[in-house]
């Protein structure tokens, strides 16, 4: 989970091409995921594409320092996906500049990843991947093990206090944070392909059989042995009321005064594609979130965006990795309810609507080939099934996305509309900067104030007559134009 940021400005860090990132976010805590051993691992890049060193994993979870105090107490960012090995180095080094170029299924069941076949100019070559091993890659398909992301959804809500903090108000109360706020959330950004069915069948709080100080949870914890603990003894007195097998998912919520306070300390966490957790009902409870204190900022927000912790962590359950890097937030901003999940209401990137199944292959365009291919892209937030995100395969691992973001659907902070344009990189682990976006307009500051969104890139979408680079690979993207119906007339060139 990641902490408050206030809104105020951060400094922007090299754009893609795997550079070092400064920013306003703390580092994340923890990160994944099914127990493991230590192994060397690979993460973000120079500008020369060599690997840079990095912590290894130790028992599949890792910790790391606070960025700079802003104006709200920093708060631990949490998080966990699922543990797997080292990357290639990547030699595609990108670089940015502006121009003035160009002219003004709900009811079934499916698993996660894309869900239509074929179209655009080789869609196969766009569907990126990362080394076994990567963590939480965001390479297409997404692997298994996850919960499913289209289709019907039963998420199994269990609401669980401790002898030393009791439930503080009631189960309703507690479940109103969350629903239906989360349902419609994820009905607006998927279009209505996820059916999220969010359950309740004990309606009290569940007492563990254990003081909360008594499992040592704290921010960094891994599954061994706290958690593992909590999750066997959650099963035990909640099995004999409930069918474990007829869910995909499992929220734990906890009374909010366990623990400290999520602007001092983030505890929220996700377990996911866990296959050595415990076995309910004959299945493990291998993709389950724990809910923590509420992440309140002060500002008056959270009775309207507070659920959003719960998007982001089941987010992780469906297999999308954390977009907030070590070094702090400022690789993707709040573009993406990955990275930021404080503040205003945002959106996932279209990317990750596609790698969830929620963008048909044919509403992709892929530009594999080289010379010029000219697109009509409509806004992600819109409904139908236009052409909504652009890609370009830089290898097997990486790529150029472009997208058009608006002030609509689930974005509330958009303050300049125009074409998204970020780097995917399918093998980079989860936390370590999988996704950058490039800044149209670097070191502006932004064009926002609103409170805990990453103000430097709020103004990032690249305008009509504005061209973003790579360098590396001899590529252009160019907005040429906007119709009257809102999409954007976009050229892509390739060397």
């Amino acid at each position: 989970m990641e902490q408050p940021t206030n809104g105020a400005p951060s400094p922007s860090g090299p754009i893609p091409g795997r550079g070092g990132r400064a920013g306003g976010k703390p580092a994340p805590d923890g990160r994944a995921h099914a127990p493991g051993t230590a192994r060397p691992r690979t993460g973000r890049r120079d500008a020369a594409g060599a690997a840079t060193p990095r912590t290894p994993a130790a028992g599949a979870s890792s910790t790391s320092a606070p960025a700079p105090a802003a104006r709200l107490r920093r708060a631990a960012r949490l998080r966990r996906g699922i543990a797997v090995a080292s990357l290639a180095p990547l030699a595609v080094a990108v670089t940015l500049s502006t121009t003035g170029s160009g002219s003004p299924d709900a009811a079934g069941h499916s698993a996660a990843g894309p869900v239509a076949a074929g179209g655009g100019d080789g869609i196969d070559a766009c569907r990126i991947s990362g080394p076994l091993g990567t963590q939480m890659s965001e390479g297409l398909p997404t692997t298994a093990g996850y919960a499913r992301s289209t289709g019907r959804v039963r998420a199994l809500n269990l609401l669980v206090d401790f002898s030393d903090a009791e439930g503080e108000g009631t189960v309703d109360d507690r479940l109103k944070e969350f629903f239906p706020q989360t349902t419609r959330w994820f009905e607006r950004s998927s279009y209505g392909r996820i059916d999220y069915r969010p359950e309740t069948p004990v309606k009290r709080w569940l007492r563990m059989p254990k003081p909360f100080s008594a499992y040592g949870i704290e921010r960094g914890a891994p599954f061994e042995p706290g958690y593992r603990k909590l999750v066997r003894d959650l099963v035990k007195i909640s099995d004999p009321l409930v069918d474990f097998a007829s869910y995909d998912l499992v929220n734990v919520l906890v009374t909010p005064n366990a623990g400290p306070s999520a602007l001092d300390t983030v505890l929220s966490v996700t377990f996911a594609g866990n296959r050595e957790a415990p076995v309910a009902d004959g299945v493990p409870l291998a993709n389950t979130s724990f809910l923590y204190s509420r992440q309140d900022d002060g500002s008056g927000s959270y009775a309207r965006t507070g659920y959003r912790v719960l998007p982001h962590e089941n987010g992780h359950v469906f297999g999308l990795p954390d977009l907030y890097t070590q070094d702090g937030g400022g690789a993707v901003g709040h573009w993406d309810i990955m990275s930021e999940d404080w503040g205003a209401d945002n959106d996932l990137l279209g990317w990750h609507k596609w790698k969830l199944g929620w963008l048909d292959d044919e509403q992709v365009g892929c530009v594999a080939s080289p010379g010029t291919h000219d697109f009509t892209v409509a806004p992600l937030a819109a409904a139908g099934h236009d052409r909504k995100l652009l890609f370009i395969p830089l290898s097997h691992t990486s790529g150029i996305a472009a997208e058009v973001r608006t002030r609509g659907g689930n974005d509330d902070s958009v303050c300049k509309p125009g074409l998204l344009v970020y780097r995917v990189d399918a093998d980079v682990d989860t936390g370590q900067g999988p996704i950058t976006v490039a800044d149209s307009k670097k070191e502006s500051g932004g064009c926002t104030r609103s409170p805990n969104v990453h103000a430097e890139l709020s103004d990032a979408p690249f305008g009509v007559g504005e061209t973003y680079r790579d360098d590396g690979s001899r590529t252009r993207v160019e907005v040429l134009g906007r119709t009257e119906d809102g999409e954007y007339r976009v050229r892509v060139h390739r060397d």
